[in-house]
């Protein structure tokens, strides 16, 4: 290969490189190792044959390239490094080793530099000096290399107290521009916080020897992002990063992995391992820098010697010492196996991290816990759990050294599990501990905050099972409670908690909550008002925990409406009928109104206590509208349209027969809605009117307008949505039949639904529509002409033209 490479030229390199590339038998590094040996045979035959007797000039490696880590498609980084004594020569010889490169399409990062300017450039550009701390030499005067690397090495040492904190902010300035790859669906390998950058920023602070990152596991976790990045670029022909979601199941497929989850988990493994080495190895540098600043001044003070750090005492067997949690001299982990979680809580509670040191101590010598736990260990997970932001990093710690695994061996399971949807922010094990931390600021709110702390650890630990993680999370957290040691009461509070998790929201903002049979069911789920107040508090800390799409004022207001009306049949009060309930005072003038003229009416109405300064609440409660219309076909469509054309989203809808005051003739539909502008202010009353008046009589062309308006503002391309899904939810109603909607979200939506109903021939009582992301679930209760439920094979049928409506 060396021969061919060199003597046969550009085209000689190629076919080679090709061939190397394609070669399934070699991948990973010896692959990344015979690309560097074959590109190093191909520029040294290039820079030999242009020298031609000039000296004092030598090809230099950097960057990745000096690690001898190439990706099918890296850039090549060179430098030419000369001693300046004949520049024309030089820059004669940069063209020779440039250009074919470039004819060959590689990516080429180049400079020409003496040493002097190489270290001047390095003082003031952080990015090259980096890249020279890997500098390897490739041709020509072997003594100018090594020089340089001898001078680069030094600079980096000597001027370590003052680069090394700009380095730290480099990193921490490119994790918020890119993120933790460890819980992006389409992470940059490279550049997110955890990824390549930050294992090469590792090896620059070991170079400074004035810290050293952690080593277990790194290496393993730095070869594992590139082989996946070699993939990447295999699979897509391109020097890209990021791994976007459509190129997952090929990449996984060229690295042998079962599948695009199985590879996602594979990046997040290593991304943590790299992540959490650098929070212990940035906490180190800043560790030796304060210390080297104080030392000169106390050891004046002190007349010399080394002054011994103090230790604070927090808890049996746990100090505080230099800003960190370390184990007690006293502390015997072998003997006291309750010692992870009291470090632990004492570090979360006083808001410091734990020691390395004391982690990986305890994780080799601690014993297992008795089953059940004793009380003590169950209370320390507890005051962990309930110590708010700061659980999250000593959270970390324990993962980090396998302790978590050891106390809670059912999340391995849900360990850098991905969540293939974009309302979630976090993996599943990431998502527990989220909930857990929002779960602490709701203590206070509840009578047995353990109970809520430990549900919200464990509210979806079913999601590494098949089938519904509710179901499996339900048997798996019965075990896990009775295991810390809860008696049978809270095991069954907390199994009750797990397995109805989403009962309130999903209930809240999908039925009808007039609907007496909507209340009754929540409550035989929830059972008493104990549990019911515990699953108001973890609904909303799980909301919270998921991402800013998943919880408003609105759902707020929803899920509190809820909880009071089951709080009422809980207590005995049975709820009223909606078919009973008497029009309001509002609803009256309205319909009587509707009477006198023959024609619709509405009001608008703000909430009652408007926001005292503009939110960013995903979805605001909105206002009420109120219209009145004279009985007669077509109304929701009508209603759903106009309020589509007028860019307003709705939140909820019900549709109902008034019953008119005594000795007024006629029938009258009510739509109560509560309504949102998408962006801007709301239209004015009259303009709404207008329109769903010349809606009603068909003479505005509802369909073609909003056809008009999608033509002129087309989708950006992105993932393709998955079809709509129509089901009829079962015994959801006495008095309708439920049928649910589950599609991507679009202006005009609840028209074409509505549209679609009417022509199916039924009623539609009530109308609850929820958003979440790009996925709109929407409940309708429909009833036949006569206003009774569906016959079961009609539903099913109305169901599916309805879903064959919609995927057309």
């Amino acid at each position: 290969m060396h021969n061919e490479a060199e003597d046969s030229g550009p085209s000689g390199y190629a076919a080679a490189r090709l061939r190397l590339l394609t070669e399934e038998a070699r991948s990973g590094p010896p692959r990344r190792t015979a690309l560097a040996d074959l590109t190093d045979d191909w520029l040294t035959g290039l820079f030999t044959a242009g020298t031609e007797g000039t000296r004092g000039v030598s090809l230099v490696a950097v960057g990745g390239y000096g690690r001898a880590e190439l990706s099918p498609r890296s850039d090549l980084d060179l430098l030419l490094l000369h001693d300046g004594s004949d520049p024309q020569a030089v820059a004669t010889l940069a063209d020779r080793l440039w250009y074919p490169v470039w004819d060959l399409g590689l990516a080429l990062d180049h400079s020409v530099r003496t040493p002097a300017e190489a270290r001047r450039t390095a003082g003031e550009d952080l990015k090259v000096q980096l890249g020279l701390l890997d500098a390897r030499h490739l041709a020509g005067d072997l003594g100018l290399t090594a020089s340089l690397r001898t001078a680069v090495l030094a600079d980096w040492r000597n001027q370590a107290p003052k680069r090394l904190p700009a380095l730290q902010e480099l990193c921490a300035e490119r994790a918020d521009r890119q993120g933790e790859l460890q819980y992006l669906l389409e992470p940059d390998l490279k550049e997110a916080r955890g990824g390549l950058r930050d294992a090469t920023a590792l090896r620059a602070v070991a170079a400074s020897w004035l810290a050293d990152a952690p080593r277990e596991g790194l290496a393993e976790a730095r070869r594992r992002l590139l082989d996946v990045r070699d993939a990447l670029h295999l699979t897509t022909g391109r020097a890209t990063d990021r791994l976007a979601l459509q190129e997952q199941d090929q990449v996984a497929a060229e690295l042998g992995v079962l599948d695009a989850d199985a590879l996602l988990r594979q990046v997040y493994e290593a991304a943590r391992v790299i992540a959490y080495a650098g929070d212990v190895t940035w906490r180190e540098v800043g560790r030796v820098l304060r210390s080297r600043a104080v030392r000169p001044r106390l050891r004046a003070m002190l007349g010399g010697g080394k002054p011994s750090a103090e230790r604070s005492p927090l808890a049996e067997g746990v100090v505080e010492q230099d800003g960190e949690v370390v184990l007690a001299r006293a502390a015997r982990p072998e003997r006291d196996p309750v010692l992870p979680l009291r470090a632990a809580a004492a570090a979360a509670q006083a808001g410091l991290p734990l020691s390395l040191h004391a982690v990986r101590r305890m994780a080799a010598t601690v014993r297992p816990l008795p089953t059940p736990w004793p009380a003590e260990a169950r209370e320390q997970l507890v005051t962990l759990l309930g110590s708010g932001r700061p659980t999250v990093q000593v959270w970390e710690a324990l993962e980090a050294e396998g302790l978590v695994n050891s106390l809670l061996p059912d999340w391995e399971r849900v360990r850098c599990r991905p969540q293939r949807n974009a309302v979630h922010l976090w993996t599943v094990d990431r998502h527990l501990i989220e909930t857990a931390v929002r779960a602490s600021a709701f203590t206070r709110r509840v009578h047995r905050p353990d109970l809520l702390l430990v549900a919200a650890l464990l509210h979806d630990i079913g999601k590494g099972w098949p089938g519904d993680h509710s179901v499996a999370g339900e048997v798996i957290a019965k075990d896990v409670a009775a295991r810390i040691g809860f008696d049978h009461h809270d095991v069954t509070v907390i199994a009750a908690l797990v397995r109805h998790h989403l009962l309130l929201v999903e209930t809240a903002t999908r039925r009808d909550l007039e609907d007496p049979a909507t209340v009754r069911a929540v409550a035989e789920a929830v059972g008493s008002q104990g549990t019911l107040e515990l699953l108001h508090a973890l609904t909303e800390a799980d909301a919270l925990a998921t991402g800013p799409a998943a919880w408003s004022s609105w759902r707020a207001s929803l899920v509190s409406d809820l909880v009071k009306r089951v709080s009422a049949v809980l207590s005995g009060d049975a709820p009223a009928d909606p078919e009973e309930a008497a029009p309001t005072a509002e609803q009256e003038r309205l319909a009587i109104e509707v009477v006198a003229t023959g024609a619709p009416v509405l009001s608008l109405r703000a909430q009652a206590e408007p926001p005292a300064e503009p939110s960013d609440d995903p979805e605001p409660l909105g206002v009420e509208l109120l219209i009145a219309v004279p009985d007669q076909p077509g109304v929701l469509p009508a209603v759903a349209g106009v309020i589509a054309l007028h860019r307003l989203t709705v939140r909820t809808a019900e549709l109902r027969a008034l019953d008119l005051p005594d000795g007024v003739e006629g029938s009258v539909l009510l739509l109560d809605w509560r309504v949102a502008a998408e962006y801007g202010s709301l239209p004015q009353a009259t303009r709404l009117r207008a329109d769903l008046v010349r809606a009603l009589d068909g003479t505005l062309d509802i369909a073609g307008r909003l056809a008009e308006r999608d033509a002129a503002y087309p989708r950006r391309r992105g993932v393709v949505a998955p079809p709509p899904r129509v089901t009829v939810a079962p015994a959801a109603s006495r008095h309708a039949t439920v049928i649910e909607v589950r599609a991507q979200d679009a202006p005009g939506l609840l028209f074409r639904i509505g549209r679609a109903l009417e022509d199916a021939g039924v009623r539609v009582r009530s109308a609850h529509a929820s958003t979440l992301g790009a996925n709109a679930v929407d409940a309708f209760y429909v009833t036949g002409p006569e206003g009774a439920p569906l016959p079961g094979e009609e539903a099913v049928a109305v169901a599916r033209k309805l879903e064959e409506t919609l995927r057309g």
